[in-house]
């Protein structure tokens, strides 16, 4: 393929098979730069005596940062210290895995204040997403 000349528009195209191409390619640039990134997902949860699920989290490490993709306790087992509990578990597995420390975002103003609490800080917010909202980004070094 010959790159568009001066009087020729690239062809785009919006559907295709090569996503994982694409992500490869990518993922090749960018570990030369900072080295593999070697995605290690992880899943922490607790349960009731019955079964149910009361809270759990789940996310991968990479670089040495550990990504809490979510986060989540039942609303009637909230407000007991079954958050915390399960955010210090998630933060003893990234000590585990010798990360540098954690990162997570949220939509929910309380949960952010609730991750502060926890030592996070905000470094990061992006207006209305979704729409009269905010994602807020927060890190914790460890």
């Amino acid at each position: 393929m010959t790159a568009p000349g001066d009087d020729e528009k690239p062809l785009f195209q919006r559907e295709g098979s090569e996503s994982a191409d694409l992500a490869s390619r990518l993922a090749e640039e960018i570990g030369t730069r900072f080295g593999r990134r070697d995605e290690t997902p992880f899943f922490i949860s607790a349960r009731d005596a019955e079964g149910a699920l009361l809270c759990g989290a789940n996310g991968v490490t990479h670089w040495r940062w550990l990504y809490v993709r979510h986060f989540w306790v039942a609303p009637d087992a909230r407000a007991q210290g079954l958050g915390r509990a399960l955010m210090a578990e998630v933060e003893r597995l990234a000590r585990e895995r010798g990360c540098l420390g954690l990162y997570l975002d949220s939509f929910d103003e309380g949960a952010a204040r609730f991750y502060e609490r926890l030592g996070f800080a905000r470094c990061g917010r992006i207006e209305n997403f979704p729409q009269g909202a905010a994602r807020i980004f927060l890190a914790k070094r460890i």
